[in-house]
C-alpha cells in the first residue's frame, strides 16, 4: 500500500448527509485530523439501488478521494459498506474502513442476551451484512432485520421531528417491538438523526447502537498502526482543515449539514462525476 503522509486528510463518503454523523464522531475523537467528506447527493439514496451500481459509485468516489491525497477512506454509508467494502479494499492504495463491523461489535457488547434488531436501507438489509457480522461475534444470537427505506429521504428533507416521520417510524418498528429486541442497531448513518423518534417508539429499555463512535475508534487504531495519526493540532505546522463536497445541491447540504455535525458549515464544494 502507498504510504500517505501523516498530515493528509481522512477521506470519507456517504450517499448524502448521513455520513456527517460519522464525521462528527471523528472530529470529536481525533480533533487534530483534517477531513475530506464527499456526499453523493446527486445519487442519494443508495439503499434501493443494485449492488453493482452501488459498487460502481463507491469505486468512483474512492478513487477520487485517493487522487485528492487522503491517507485512508472511511465508507460512512452502510449500504456502500455492505456492497463495496471488499472491492474498495482490494482496489484503493490506502486503508479502507467500513461501518458495519464496528456497529456489529458495539451491538453484541450492548446486548443483554435478547434478540438484536437491525434497521437499515433495503440494500443493507437484503445484503445480510449485519447479520453475518453479528454472528461472527456471537454465533447463537437472534438477529431481526427490517428495512426502513423512507427514513433516508425524510432525513435528507430535514423532517427530523415531524408527524409523518413519527407515524412511519411507528409502523416500521412494530416488528422490533413484537420481537422484544433489547438492542437496536441504527444500520444507516442517517438514522441517528431520528434517534429521539426511534427511542420513543422502542422504549427506554432498548439500547440504540450508532456505529459512528465505534468506527471513529477503528479509524484511530488503523492510523496509529500505520504511523499516520496526527497527535496534536498544528503538528508539522498545519492546523486541521475540513472540506465538504457534494455532487448536487451544495446549498441544501450547507443548510442541513450543521444538524449532523453539531457545528455550522461555512462552505460546501461541488463536484460531479461524468
Amino acid at each position: 500500500m502507498m504510504q500517505a503522509s501523516r498530515g493528509a486528510s481522512i477521506g470519507m463518503f456517504d450517499s448524502g448527509l448521513g455520513g456527517l454523523t460519522v464525521a462528527n464522531a471523528l472530529m470529536r475523537r481525533l480533533p487534530a485530523e483534517s477531513l475530506l467528506y464527499f456526499g453523493d447527493t446527486a445519487r442519494v439514496p443508495y439503499g434501493p439501488k443494485s449492488p453493482d451500481t452501488v459498487r460502481r459509485y463507491a469505486l468512483q468516489i474512492g478513487e477520487w478521494l485517493v487522487q485528492e491525497g487522503v491517507k485512508c477512506v472511511v465508507v460512512a454509508c452502510n449500504t456502500a459498506t455492505a456492497h463495496a467494502l471488499d472491492a474498495l479494499q482490494s482496489t484503493l492504495s490506502v486503508p479502507v474502513i467500513g461501518v458495519v463491523e464496528p456497529g456489529a461489535r458495539a451491538a453484541v457488547r450492548a446486548s443483554r442476551g435478547g434478540p438484536i434488531g437491525v434497521i437499515g436501507t433495503s440494500g443493507t438489509i437484503a445484503s445480510g451484512a449485519y447479520t453475518r457480522a453479528i454472528h461472527r461475534q456471537s454465533p447463537d444470537i437472534d438477529v431481526r432485520a427490517e428495512a426502513c427505506p423512507l427514513f433516508v429521504p425524510l432525513v435528507e428533507e430535514g423532517w427530523i421531528d415531524h408527524l409523518s416521520t413519527r407515524l412511519i417510524a411507528h409502523d416500521y418498528l412494530a416488528p422490533m417491538r413484537e420481537a422484544r429486541v433489547d438492542t437496536l442497531v441504527l444500520g444507516c448513518t442517517h438514522y441517528p438523526l431520528l434517534a429521539p423518534v426511534i427511542a420513543a417508539e422502542m422504549g427506554p429499555e432498548v439500547r440504540l447502537i450508532d456505529s459512528a463512535e465505534e468506527t471513529a475508534a477503528e479509524v484511530e487504531r488503523i492510523l496509529a498502526e500505520r504511523g499516520l495519526l496526527q497527535h496534536t493540532s498544528g503538528e508539522h505546522g498545519r492546523e486541521p482543515t475540513h472540506r465538504f463536497v457534494a455532487s448536487d445541491a451544495p446549498q441544501h447540504f450547507l443548510a442541513l449539514g450543521g444538524r449532523f455535525l453539531d457545528v455550522p458549515l461555512t462552505a460546501v464544494e461541488y463536484h460531479v462525476f461524468t
